[in-house]
Parts: C-alpha cells; sequence; structure tokens
C-alpha cells in the first residue's frame, strides 16, 4: 500500500474535540482515492499529516506510512526528502502558490534544483519538457512569463508540473479544480489521470464536490467533523450511500440537467469548540435516536465491501449484538 493511515487522532491544546479522530484510509499506486466533507472537517489537515506540516503544538497519534516509511516519527534529511521527492502537494488557488515577482521558470527550477539530481542548467531543459508534458503551448516561451501573464487554468497547469518534478510516488490535490472553469476543470482531471497511470502514481483528491468524486475517484471517503464516516467504491457511494450524512451532501449538490429542490443539511457543523462525546453528526441528523448523542462512532462493514459509520445501520446493530452474544455466552 503507497499511503497507509490507520487510527490518526490529531488534537490541538486547549480544543473540545480533536481535529481528526481515528482517522483511516488508504491509497495504492496507480489509485485515485477522493477524500470529500464540508469546510472543516479535516480534509486539509489529513494532507497536512501525510506531508508533516502539521501546526507545532499539535499533538499526532496514530500511524501515517507512505511507501512504508513512517512519516509521523521521521525528522531531518528523511524528512525533507520525504517532502522533496516522495510526496507533492497542488493546493486549490495556483496563485497563491507562486510568488508573484518571479517567473514561471524559476518556481520550476528552483523545484527541480531542490530533488538534488539538476544542476540550473538541465533544470531549465526539464521545466521546459515538464511544461510541454502538461499541455502548454510554446513552453520555453512560458517559462519566462509572470503568473499575471497567465490564466487561472494555464497556472494550474503550472502547479501540477512543479508537483511532477520530482516523479513523486504519491498527489495530494487538495481542491486542485475548483476555480477553474468546467472546460478547463475536465482537461485538468484527464491529464491527471493519465500522468498517474503512466507512471503509477497515487493520488488522494480532497473536493467539496461529492458527484465529481464519484464519477472520478476510485473509492471515496466521506469526512465529518474530523471523522470518516463512509468509505466506498465511487460508482456505489453515488447510488447506494449510506450513511446520513453522505445521503445529505448529496441531496443539497446540484446535478447538471437534472430538475429538483435542493434539501440543505440543517444546522452548522461542529466547531473545534464543542464536545461531541457521541456521534457528532446527530445534532443534524433526520434519523438520530438519543442513543447516539452517546454512541462512539466505528465504522461497520457493508455487504457490497464498504464501510460507513452510523449507529443506525441494520448491519452496526447486528454486529452489536453478535458482540454482546460472544460476551455473555
Amino acid at each position: 500500500m503507497l499511503l497507509d493511515i490507520d487510527g490518526l487522532t490529531v488534537q490541538l491544546p486547549g480544543a473540545a474535540r480533536p481535529l481528526l479522530a481515528d482517522v483511516s484510509l488508504r491509497v495504492a499506486a496507480g489509485e485515485v482515492v477522493g477524500l470529500v466533507g464540508e469546510s472543516g472537517s479535516g480534509k486539509s489537515t489529513t494532507a497536512k499529516a501525510v506531508l508533516r506540516v502539521l501546526p507545532d503544538d499539535a499533538a499526532a497519534h496514530g500511524r501515517v506510512t507512505v511507501a512504508g516509511a513512517d512519516v509521523l516519527t521521521m525528522t531531518g534529511s528523511a524528512l525533507r526528502e520525504h517532502r522533496a521527492r516522495r510526496v507533492a502537494m497542488i493546493h486549490q488557488n495556483p496563485r497563491s502558490a507562486l510568488n508573484p515577482v518571479h517567473r514561471v521558470g524559476d518556481f520550476l527550477v528552483e523545484r527541480l534544483l531542490r530533488t538534488g539530481d539538476h544542476d540550473r542548467r538541465t533544470a531549465r531543459d526539464r521545466a521546459v519538457e515538464l511544461l510541454d508534458r502538461v499541455g502548454l503551448n510554446d513552453p520555453a516561451r512560458r517559462l519566462r512569463q509572470y503568473p499575471h501573464e497567465m490564466s487561472g487554468g494555464m497556472l494550474q497547469r503550472v502547479v501540477i508540473a512543479g508537483a511532477l518534478a520530482a516523479d513523486p510516488d504519491l498527489i495530494l490535490a487538495d481542491e486542485s479544480t475548483s476555480a477553474l472553469d468546467v472546460t478547463t476543470q475536465a482537461e485538468i482531471l484527464a491529464l491527471l489521470r493519465d500522468l498517474g497511470r503512466r507512471r503509477e502514481t497515487g493520488m488522494l483528491f480532497i473536493t467539496h464536490d461529492l458527484h465529481l468524486a464519484a464519477a472520478y475517484c476510485d473509492r471515496v471517503y466521506v469526512m465529518y467533523a474530523g471523522r470518516i464516516v463512509e468509505h466506498r467504491t465511487g460508482h456505489s457511494l453515488f447510488d447506494h450511500a449510506r450513511h446520513p450524512y453522505t445521503r445529505g451532501l448529496l441531496d443539497c449538490s446540484p446535478e447538471l440537467g437534472i430538475s429538483r429542490p435542493l434539501r440543505p443539511i440543517p444546522g452548522r457543523p461542529p466547531s473545534l469548540a464543542d464536545r461531541a462525546d457521541g456521534c457528532p453528526f446527530a445534532a443534524r441528523c433526520p434519523e438520530a435516536e438519543p442513543a447516539c448523542e452517546t454512541w462512539t462512532p466505528r465504522a461497520t462493514e457493508l455487504p457490497d465491501g464498504g464501510e460507513a459509520a452510523c449507529r443506525r445501520l441494520p448491519e452496526a446493530a447486528a454486529a452489536t449484538a453478535g458482540a454482546t452474544a460472544r460476551n455473555n455466552p
């Protein structure tokens, strides 16, 4: 397994609930895995944990491994190597990732020099190759341009070229296409998938768009209040969502060519100041019962191979009854 996160919990001092609580997810080589949820659900924090760029005062417990190497225990040169070569991140806004007073070529050449495989001359030649690889015309001229001279779609290609500079094993795409128009978004997504398949690069694709994740990703994890609440293949998530939160996200998401009333999820997600002793979605869930307010969420295997963390699932009730019978013979 390329990326293996197991039981990751991240806590900030003074916070009433963890940033992440017992998060487990996996990404295989050549696989595109989605991570979806509302703002503040912990998606970007999960990606930052893979790069070990969490806040200095954050306490992280659990395991995060990339190609078998434990990220949470890395120090010094091993951590620098991990960030420079093995894992790359593509951010939501390409303009925020580029220095406005530096040319595009400066950004790419510096990235390549950090890998230690190039001198300045070969790094420039490689930068031209990368821009051509991501579909920018006249790449040699693009190296001399400043960010303000390029469109958002072109800049996103530049940032992707920077992510590919070190031939990483894993790409973390954090809302990497949400600021683009639909046509450019489709081109970028096709580009990322093609590049990933050619190099067997794994990708964790973070997005708010559940429909996009279901259509684009091999598997999808749904996150709420720092917890994974459902995990399924993209197709089965779209057609057979089981967790009330996942169904709520689908109900309030518009679909092209389909006219139907949108039903927003009531209330708001819990903040870090809100305690969540039971299921954190209970206050917003239309199916919640009093017992849900004290039930600690835990994943239940579904018949189709997915998982969901909801007390009301028949599979969860059966698992609880089976455990009770084994403990009380």
